[in-house]
């Protein structure tokens, strides 16, 4: 069972970890945690400044994913251009919602949720609680969104940007 794991990901391979967006193997290394050995993927995450370490036969099982595919990248830019979707509930169960999309890890509904959020500069304020969500799912889906692409992440966010003016035209 380990040995699928530990061919799944590799070092210098980019992965998704759910709770943090996109980040980068270092390594695979051995460490002893209670007295049990463990192997652990050392993750690397540059833009937060910090190092993730994961058990490797957890990885799958807490969410750890490869980088979408252009297929699933394509499917997030379709969401993006499409209606908001802005349930009558109160904002703090649509809060919980979108925190819920964004800690999922899955590009699709990152991209649901930068969609809902997104405001036109014709369009009323957001609170600062929403600037909060759709900063955090916008910056999740545009870091996959440069990974894949094999872009920088500026060039990425312009590309969602325009994707998002366009839409609102």
């Amino acid at each position: 069972m380990t040995k699928t794991k530990k061919n799944e990901f590799r070092p210098n391979d980019f992965v998704v970890y759910p709770a943090h967006g996109v980040g980068k193997i270092i390594s695979i290394e051995e460490q002893e945690v209670a007295g049990f050995k463990l192997e652990l993927f050392v993750i690397s995450f540059e833009k937060d400044k910090m190092t993730l370490r994961v058990p490797t036969h957890k990885a799958t099982e807490v969410g750890m994913r490869s980088l979408s595919s252009p297929d699933v990248v394509a499917h997030a830019m379709k969401t993006l251009k499409g209606k908001a979707k802005v349930k009558k509930a109160m904002w703090s169960r649509r809060a919980q919602e979108y925190e819920q999309k964004i800690n999922s890890g899955d590009l699709i509904a990152i991209a649901e949720v930068v969609r809902d959020l997104h405001r036109a500069d014709d369009q009323r304020e957001q609170s600062y609680s929403e600037r909060q969500l759709y900063e955090a799912a916008l910056e999740r889906l545009t870091r996959e969104f440069a990974a894949v692409a094999g872009h920088d992440e500026i060039a990425a966010a312009k590309e969602i940007g325009s994707v998002l003016v366009g839409r609102a035209a």
